[in-house]
């Protein structure tokens, strides 16, 4: 505790008159001294505040009577740390640090801008938990509880003014009449926040244009405060940006602009992205991209995601089903839409799989492999004031097609700050197996509880598929012991396929599998038909996909011509194939069966656009099965859903769950539930009966309860109804999800289809059920290899 000088009146035995003028010893320039007192004493050697290490001290002021009673007392809590831009950097007590941060709206889905202490709470653990260190308070200041929760649990702030213009652009900035209502904004905010320590830029506020009035709020905060950087991101300019900004800030910059600004050698501030991976719907894509850049140039110091939570209200539909609303579902007209839903979190705060991606993008903990089949990784520390010592348990773990076959603990080791460490872990000793994948993974957990998780909550992870020199693959499955397969191909009839136990009916119309039994069982309930569209995401409607490449939307059907021809290849194998020219892009389009006595299919796809034609949002196919089929399994990317561009958060593994498990119910109903890289999965009923496809090598999937046609039709979750069927997506790919912005940007070129190249993939599937062994053994052993000229 502090004890100010007129507290020590009585014991220094000085006249009241004497001690306060010991202590106004404070000159305003060209003024007589200030009518009270300033209060000034050193703390010699205090820890000092940072998101990582948020140390607080209580100042307690207190205010003696003649007599030495108190009078009044008060007391807040304060910390002690330096903030600065120097050589192109921010400075957090002497060290580079960056941010790592979102936007963040005051919003409650009940109760709107009524946010509560156990919902403020609440965020700030989210944003702990999943490596956020900074948040911008877009776009006015916040309820003074949430300063103080971001001193104690350690978030650095933009606290921003409550001054936006975005329909007049600068013109109110330019208005000497306008000077007053622009500074009081500034001194307001200031005056009552500017005690926090998580509090280390001021901003002037948000999209206001710039000019003389900006000036002036930088120039009162300067002269007020000048222990912070200020921050605008309306202050642009070339080749340097205007004086009044310590800091030059961009929205939704493409990668490209963010570098050529990092190398701008005429402007020496660093570079901040304010805004940008905007979160809306099934978004985020490319965050990678972002961070590889910001973690190569020292000038760019990171950047906010908008945003944190989607801004929809809880709302109950005249039949009873609770919904997310958003404009427009209230008789409000005009409207945006569900544009308010651009967030990383649900309204309940229900993490958006989105989530996933930023916590391991945002991670500060980095495993780099030196020589794996040796057991030799790297370990980079990249927190600014965190010693892994005591903070982190490492662990580690080897699979084998997901299955763990070792596993252990490191010892403690000790990590500076930005330094690394080699280590050694005994993987030498692995018994291989023939056509086994193996991966190594890295895990960093909690050592001990703390304010905002427990121990043993995930903080970073790293993963890497393991290549041990000498394994072999095992032997192709020999066609000479499986069962005899035969075909019937009548004219203009289907072709009907039948081996020992099932049989298959190709429709020569439009080449698909309209029925496949399996001893008497029918497992599809809608045809294996090539699938080029998906139900349109946020990012989709915004650069217009839907009208741009709505010519892909029915193209499997729509035929110039198709030709279905049937032969044996051998007395167990028999080839269906498929010829067609698609509308689409005058695309030439083939799909070659090739059916085994054993039961398997292995499908062969290509597509050849011979015309310009718009970006594929797909190549795939899509096929239902009766809903009692429901239940997942997969060895690939997971648990949660996850695209071309939006994986880097999900592990290789093995996963399970029922199909309404697996799909995502975003604010407005979209594409969703899509699984990368994945090896083989099924799709089984209760007993353990169904459908196991396997890539050759990988292949993407989904599965719904409804129909796509269900889904782009649905504007709200509560409209989104359920079928007695499951929707089945087995895919080469879908274009990335995109997510620079959210209002015409589109998917970044190398997570494109563009149909401008010949697209092939295969992939395996097979009638199921668990009396056959586990799925793994089951897809580790290749078919003969056909080729589809054969």
């Amino acid at each position: 505790n502090i004890e100010p000088p007129l507290a020590r009146r009585k014991r220094f035995e000085e006249p009241l008159e004497q001690s306060v003028e010991t202590i106004m010893n404070q000159h305003y320039p060209q003024n007589r001294r200030p009518e009270f007192a300033h209060l000034k004493a050193t703390v010699n050697h205090p820890k000092k505040w940072s998101d990582e290490f948020p140390n607080l001290y209580l100042l307690v002021l207190t205010l003696n009577d003649g007599k030495g009673g108190v009078v009044e007392a008060l007391s807040t809590r304060i910390g002690f740390r330096e903030v600065e831009t120097k050589d192109g950097q921010l400075l957090v007590n002497g060290k580079p640090v960056r941010l790592f941060g979102v936007n963040r709206h005051e919003h409650d889905p009940d109760h709107g801008r009524a946010i509560g202490y156990m919902r403020m709470l609440e965020d700030i653990k989210l944003l702990k938990r999943n490596n956020i260190n900074a948040v911008r308070t877009s776009h006015y200041p916040d309820h003074p509880l949430w300063y103080d929760l971001c001193d104690r649990y350690g978030i650095y702030l933009i606290d921003e003014t409550n001054l936006e213009s975005h329909g007049v652009f600068g013109y109110l900035s330019n208005q000497s009449d306008w000077h007053n209502a622009f500074v009081d904004r500034a001194v307001r905010m200031v005056e009552r926040d500017k005690n926090h320590p998580s509090v280390i830029f001021w901003s002037l506020g948000n999209e206001t244009g710039c000019g003389p009035n900006h000036a002036a709020m930088y120039g009162w905060i300067k002269e007020r405060d000048p222990t912070r950087p200020i921050h605008y991101e309306g202050a642009q300019s070339s080749p340097a940006d205007p004086f009044y900004v310590d800091m030059r800030s961009r929205m939704y910059p493409s990668v490209e602009e963010i570098i050529r600004l990092a190398q701008n050698e005429l402007d020496p501030r660093p570079v901040l992205m304010c805004e940008y991976a905007h979160a809306m719907g099934n978004s985020v894509g490319n965050l990678k991209e972002y961070w590889d850049a910001i973690r190569a140039h020292k000038k760019l110091i990171g950047g906010f995601i908008w945003d944190f939570v989607d801004q929809g209200l809880r709302k109950t539909s005249p039949d009873g089903k609770e919904f997310w609303a958003y404009g427009g579902d209230y008789g409000d007209y005009p409207n945006d839409g569900n544009f308010c839903c651009n967030g990383l979190v649900q309204p309940d705060r229900k993490p958006n799989p989105s989530l996933y991606e930023v916590k391991k993008i945002y991670q500060r903990i980095w495993t780099s492999p030196v020589d794996l089949p040796a057991g030799k990784v790297e370990i980079y520390n990249e927190y600014d004031f965190t010693n892994l010592a005591d903070f982190v348990q490492a662990g580690w773990e080897l699979t084998a097609d997901g299955n763990v076959v070792r596993q252990d603990n490191l010892p403690n080791f000790t990590i500076a700050p930005k330094q690394k460490l080699q280590v050694i872990l005994p993987l030498e000793k692995t018994n291989l197996q023939p056509g086994v994948e193996y991966h190594l993974k890295l895990t960093y957990t909690l050592a001990n509880d703390t304010s905002w998780a427990k121990k043993g909550h995930l903080v970073a992870w790293d993963q890497f598929p393991v290549d041990f020199p000498g394994a072999s693959r095992p032997d192709s499955l020999s066609t000479d012991a499986m069962p005899k397969v035969k075909y019937d191909l009548q004219s203009k009839g289907p072709v009907k396929v039948t081996g020992e136990n099932f049989s298959l009916r190709f429709n020569t119309k439009t080449g698909g599998i309209e029925s496949w039994k399996v001893k008497g069982t029918e497992l599809i309930a809608s045809p294996l038909l090539p699938n080029f569209w998906r139900a349109p995401i946020d990012n989709d409607e915004g650069n217009r996909l839907p009208n741009r490449c709505g010519v892909w939307k029915n193209a499997a059907s729509r035929h110039k011509r198709i030709e279905v021809t049937a032969k044996n290849l051998t007395p167990q194998a028999v080839r269906v194939a498929v010829e067609a020219a698609l509308e689409a892009g005058d695309s030439e389009y083939q799909c070659t069966y090739t059916i085994y006595g054993s039961g398997d299919v292995v499908v062969a796809n290509t597509l050849t656009p011979k015309v310009r034609a718009p970006e594929i949002p797909r190549f795939g196919m899509q096929l239902a099965l009766p809903a009692k089929y429901n239940r997942l399994a997969w060895f690939g990317r997971g648990p949660h859903e996850t695209y071309w561009d939006r994986k880097t958060g999900a592990p290789v593994g093995l996963y399970a769950g029922s199909v309404e498990e697996n799909i995502h119910d975003y604010v407005r109903p979209q594409e969703n539930g899509n699984k990368s890289d994945v090896r083989w999965f099924t799709l089984t009923d209760a007993n353990g009966s169904g459908l196991l496809v396997v890539g050759a090598p990988t292949i993407d999937f989904s599965a719904w309860p409804y129909t796509m046609a269900d889904l782009e039709k649905a504007r709200h979750i509560h409209e989104l109804t359920r079928r007695d069927l499951t929707t089945l997506n087995i895919d080469y790919k879908q274009m990335g999800v995109g997510g620079d912005n959210s209002w015409g940007r589109r998917t970044h070129p190398e997570y494109t289809l563009y149909a401008d190249k010949t697209y092939s993939y295969r992939f395996r599937i097979r009638p199921y059920d668990k009396t056959m062994g586990e799925p793994a053994d089951l897809a580790r052993r290749p078919l003969p290899d056909m080729n589809p000229q054969d």
